[in-house]
Parts: structure tokens; C-alpha cells; sequence
């Protein structure tokens, strides 16, 4: 008998940053030294205050037993002073904080918590491409919002078919934004706009909050959960993983609206055994003691924004200035589509981007670079662009 698998594997594309790493290994494993510019992932180690409390809870017996899916008190209680200190939320550590195990996994179960086969889950085109997964591998279906320069990179909610809106019960949303880099700038009222639709059409609003504490030329961004009413209406999926380079750790929040975080706890008792108490002892540490890291982060990843942006520039792109998240999403050269752009530059410079097709249609005609590389590396990368692509400004 040949094997078999579910057919809702089917529905699926490759996963993008798979994809990439294949790519990567294929060359270097003929010897070519390859530069990826295509993954968000911190080339910076944990601080080392985090590591040393994870080192010292390990050689504890008590966090060597199941952990509790409701997480440790005082890990929920240190996310609670966290985003009260930072976004002046208040939090109840017993009903509104549910750790996960990094955003991803609480993005893709919050789909199986809150759509049934059928329903419609509301994402952006670009967007993060488990936005599009989550729901398919749920049964329901992603409906994806463009967002683009012309739109400020905020979806039209007003656009959605009324069929469409009938059927929709999920928003996910993601500022500052990957790709594209797009923030929420002060006096903006997207957020305020969002609650109300949000209550007009009965649905559960998902911030995907990874970003928060990266920005840039004194920007900070605020969490969804400010907003007057966001409460009622939706949850924020907080990650420790780009701002304390934990990318690994695999730790993160889903914190909000009480009574959907009371069903994702009922939902992972039954998937998973939660998060290890170690891990969670030592973020803790990191939202207490480290709490500053990620101003140091931020500096690092403006001095590497910078020097994109204008080496970029330099050879005739179009790059935007991004006040937050760790990406520069740039137009790609007249003549080029974001796939041929990015396989040019690998074939020839041996550089890998991310194309913005990948991350929906509208993000054709853009790559996205990442700036989670050492400022050498970055450096040489696009000098190694500008000598192959020999763009003119």
C-alpha cells in the first residue's frame, strides 16, 4: 500500500522559508558561500541573564515534572507587568495571559479554536503565510485583504463581499508589520476602526504582536489591547523571539479577551502538555530584568536598516524606511518580477531575499530583506547585489 496523507495537505503551498533553507543548503553544500537576507532570525545571542537563569531552573527537579498548560504564576505575572510598564494594558494574570509555544504555534491553533469548516478567516495579502495555513488546514477558508502603498498597508475593511463578512469570524492583524515594515503611527485610528468592525460583525480580532519591541528613530509601537474596546473583541499573540533573540525558545503569550483564552487552554490541554518550566522561568527573567534588551536590539537592527536602505537607494531601488520589524521590503528593479529579481540574485550573488509574491499577490514587484545578519555580512551582500544586478540611479 502506497502512503497516504490527509487531503488537506493538498491545499497547501510549500512553505516559503523551507523553501529558502533548501536553496541555501544546495549551494553550500557545493562549496558556495551563500548570504541569506531571507529569514528573520536573530544572528545576535539571548542575553545572558536569560540563559543563566534557564541553566540554573534546569538543574532544578521541580521544573523537570509536566508543566501546567496555564503556565507558572509568576511567568504570566512578569507578561502582565510587562505590557502594563510598556502599553499601559492591564492584564489578569489568572484569566487573560495563556502562554504558547512561540506566535506561530498560537497563530495556527487559534484557528482551530475559533473557526468551524466552512467559516472565514480575514488575513492580509502580504501577510505572515500561516494567516493563509492556519485556516486551511482547519477547513475554513482564508479571505485575504490587499494592503499596499496606496492603502497605507491597512486592509479596506469596508471592500469584503457581504458574503464573505456573513462567514467570517477570525481578523488577523499584524502592525509593526512583516513584510512590509508598515506601523501604526500615534493618532492613527486603524485600531479604533478595526474594534468597531470587529463588533458590527462578530468577529475575534488576532494581532499577531511579534514586532512591538523593535523601532526605529523614536517610534513605539503600540499593543492592539490599548485600544478602548479591543478587550471585548480580540486577543494579541505577544513572542519573545525577534526582541530577545529567542527565536529558538519557542515562548510567547497569547493574552486578552478572557473568554477566548479560556477556550485556546481548553483546546491545547487537549494538543500539547505546555511550555517547559524552564523556559518559562527564564522569560520571565527576560520581561523583568533584561526588560531593556530590546532598545539595544532595536539600535543595532536601525544602524543595519540604514545601511540597506541607502545602499539600496544607491543602485537605483526603491526601498521604504521602516519604523519597526526587522524587514526592508523594497520595489524590485523595472522589467523584474519579485521571483526573477530574487532568483537573479541568487544565481548571481549568491544572496538570498525573499521574494514578496511568497507572501501573497499583492506583495508582487517587492522582496523582502531581512536584517538579522552582522553588518559585514549585510555589507557585503549588497555589494555582492549592486555588482551583479549593475542597476543604475
Amino acid at each position: 500500500m502506497s502512503p497516504r496523507h490527509a487531503d488537506r495537505l493538498d491545499r497547501l503551498a510549500p512553505y516559503l522559508f523551507a523553501q529558502l533553507e533548501q536553496k541555501i543548503q544546495d549551494k553550500r553544500d557545493v562549496g558556495i558561500d551563500v548570504i541569506s537576507l531571507g529569514i528573520g532570525d536573530p544572528d545576535l545571542p539571548t542575553p545572558e541573564v536569560v540563559v543563566e537563569e534557564l541553566r540554573r531552573a534546569v538543574g532544578r527537579p521541580d521544573t523537570h515534572q509536566y508543566p501546567s498548560n496555564k503556565g507558572r504564576l509568576g511567568f504570566r505575572e512578569a507578561i502582565a507587568s510587562f505590557y502594563e510598564h510598556r502599553f499601559d494594558v492591564r492584564l489578569d494574570p489568572a484569566t487573560e495571559i495563556l502562554p504558547v509555544l512561540g506566535g506561530k504555534e498560537g497563530i495556527f491553533h487559534i484557528c482551530q479554536v475559533l473557526l468551524n469548516v466552512g467559516d472565514v478567516a480575514l488575513g492580509t495579502d502580504p501577510g505572515y503565510p500561516v494567516y493563509t495555513s492556519g485556516p486551511l488546514l482547519t477547513d475554513a477558508e482564508p479571505y485575504l485583504l490587499p494592503i499596499t502603498p496606496e492603502n497605507d498597508f491597512k486592509p479596506d475593511l469596508g471592500s469584503i463581499p457581504a458574503d464573505i463578512l456573513a462567514r467570517s469570524k477570525l481578523l488577523f492583524l499584524n502592525y509593526p508589520n512583516n513584510p512590509t515594515g508598515a506601523v501604526i503611527e500615534p493618532g492613527d485610528t486603524f485600531f479604533e476602526e478595526v474594534v468597531q468592525f470587529a463588533k458590527d460583525n462578530d468577529i475575534v480580532v488576532v494581532h499577531d504582536n511579534a514586532y512591538s519591541e523593535i523601532s526605529f528613530d523614536g517610534y513605539q509601537a503600540p499593543s492592539f489591547l490599548a485600544t478602548p474596546g479591543a478587550r471585548d473583541v480580540g486577543v494579541e499573540m505577544f513572542s519573545l523571539s525577534k526582541a530577545w533573540n529567542m527565536t529558538g525558545w519557542r515562548v510567547g503569550a497569547c493574552v486578552g479577551n478572557p473568554e477566548v483564552v479560556a477556550a485556546f487552554w481548553k483546546y491545547k490541554t487537549n494538543v500539547d502538555s505546555g511550555m517547559f518550566d524552564a523556559v518559562q522561568a527564564a522569560a520571565t527573567k527576560a520581561l523583568t530584568d533584561a526588560r531593556d534588551f530590546p532598545v539595544e536590539m532595536s539600535a543595532i537592527y536601525q544602524r543595519r536598516r540604514d545601511l540597506v536602505i541607502g545602499a539600496l537607494r544607491a543602485i537605483g531601488l526603491e526601498p521604504n524606511a521602516p519604523k519597526g520589524s526587522i524587514y526592508v521590503w523594497a520595489r524590485v528593479p523595472e522589467g523584474h518580477t519579485s521571483a526573477t529579481f530574487a532568483e537573479q540574485v541568487l544565481n548571481e550573488a549568491n544572496v538570498v531575499v525573499s521574494p514578496g509574491s511568497s507572501f501573497g499577490a499583492a506583495g508582487e514587484g517587492f522582496v523582502r530583506i531581512s536584517l538579522s545578519t552582522p553588518d559585514d555580512r549585510l555589507r557585503e551582500a549588497i555589494e555582492r547585489i549592486e555588482a551583479s544586478m549593475r542597476v543604475t540611479a
